[in-house]
């Protein structure tokens, strides 16, 4: 029975500055994965960010390429390109496109719970009127007093035009103040 055996650094030979295959290799999945994050973007996104012309064409192309074989080999040039591109901006603009999806949606939970504070007392209209000054109150009090007769109706009926205006007036604000 074989016993394992664990290498140390004395029993290594010496190689150098070279990197290992495996650190190679990892570095080429990390750029195929970073060039499939870039090719996620917008169309304007991508032209807008500075990046080699061949790395620019290879991202479209690759957006445009339906067949998994042909997405494969597409994502491996991305890759290989992208061993003469400066990474540190386009990583920087894709955690960027990232970070303001998570931006939206916390933007969309924030004006649902307020929704739902607001339509539930009024103390939660006093409070919204101090963090927001510039607010409509007028309209504000029409569509909160909409909404409250809205969730007054049978449960099948609840939640209906009213319910929906007041969060569509609500989620502005609160999308403009996180900026």
């Amino acid at each position: 029975m074989t016993r394992f055996v664990p290498i140390t650094e004395s029993d290594t030979p010496d190689l150098g500055e070279r990197p290992s295959k495996t650190a190679l290799k990892r570095q080429a999945h990390e750029q195929q994965a970073l060039g499939e994050a870039l090719a996620a973007l917008p169309d304007a996104r991508l032209t807008a960010l500075a990046m080699p012309e061949a790395l620019r064409d290879a991202l479209l192309e690759y957006q445009r390429t339906r067949s998994h074989e042909g997405r494969r080999r597409q994502r491996q040039h991305i890759g290989k390109l992208m061993r003469q591109a400066d990474l540190a901006p386009l990583q920087e603009a894709v955690a960027e496109a990232q970070l303001g999806r998570a931006h939206d949606a916390l933007a969309l939970h924030r004006a649902e719970h307020w929704r739902v504070e607001l339509v539930a007392s009024d103390e939660a209209l006093t409070r919204w009127l101090a963090e927001h000054p510039a607010t409509d109150a007028q309209q504000l009090r029409t569509l909160i007093r909409n909404a409250r007769k809205d969730t007054a109706l049978a449960p099948e009926q609840r939640h209906g035009r009213a319910w929906r205006e007041l969060f569509q007036f609500l989620k502005p604000m609160l999308v403009t103040s996180d900026e």
